[in-house]
């Protein structure tokens, strides 16, 4: 029997809110510094949302500024709490 193999695309599970927060959440947790990861993330949510994203958010480095603008355009906020510190 021949196994028939798909390619994974994201956006097939983006189907909900929570389904986009729950992604965003793990790829903040999982991405470090990497900003092309977050910024590829925030990326895949708008286009599950359908919504146009800024050629600057396509380039190797984002601003800033285009990072918080799709956030605010995506419905969304980003909030700061304290890192949590291994225990010694």
């Amino acid at each position: 029997m021949a196994v028939i193999l798909k390619e994974w695309n994201i956006l097939d599970h983006l189907k909900t809110e929570e389904d986009m927060a729950l992604y965003l959440r793990a790829c903040f947790a999982d991405a470090g510094d990497d900003v092309d990861f977050i910024a590829k993330a925030l990326c895949d949510v708008a286009q599950a949302k359908h919504l146009a994203v800024q050629a600057e958010m396509k380039t190797d480095k984002p601003s800033f500024d285009a990072v918080c603008h799709l956030i605010k355009s995506l419905g969304l906020e980003l909030h700061v709490t304290p890192a949590k510190r291994a225990v010694l």
